[in-house]
């Protein structure tokens, strides 16, 4: 499987420790950048690259890292086919997948550590949407909102 990951500076450190733990876990990682850390970039930048790649097919799920996690899962869910959430704990990083089909995890790097960041993350990566039929309608429903709210 393709991962695209991508940083601010916030995210700068646990990301380049997430690529050595997803490619020593047989994962195929695309990095979106920051490639060096600068104290003034901007996390849109960072989760925008990785949305596309997840958007376009180039990579199937996509890690995005900042301070808290929560703009860049913003800027993620403006995306059209991007499902993103923030998700500090290993449930989840999972249900997620299972029950709604979410594609980009946002990670707070200053608000988890290293180790749990690579629990939640081998959780996301390894877990499959379940298509039961309440899963699948509920996808269904979000997918027609962000028809009727996405005009491209």
């Amino acid at each position: 499987m393709k991962v695209s990951i991508g940083a601010d500076h916030g995210g700068f450190k646990l990301k380049n420790e997430l690529i050595k733990f997803i490619s020593k876990n047989g994962y195929d990682v695309i990095d979106k950048g920051a490639y060096t850390f600068n104290p003034n970039d901007d996390y849109p930048d960072f989760a925008e690259l990785v949305a596309k790649s997840v958007q376009n097919g180039e990579s199937e799920k996509g890690i995005i890292l900042c301070g808290s996690g929560v703009g860049a899962s913003i800027t993620a869910s403006k995306f059209k086919g991007v499902r993103s959430a923030v998700c500090h704990d290993t449930y989840s990083g999972s249900q997620g997948v299972e029950h709604d089909d979410m594609n980009v995890i946002c990670l707070g790097a200053r608000i988890i550590g290293s180790t749990l960041a690579e629990k939640i993350t081998l959780n996301f990566l390894k877990s499959k949407f379940i298509e039961e039929s309440r899963f699948l309608r509920r996808l269904e429903k979000v997918q027609k909102i962000e028809l009727e709210n996405f005009n491209t």
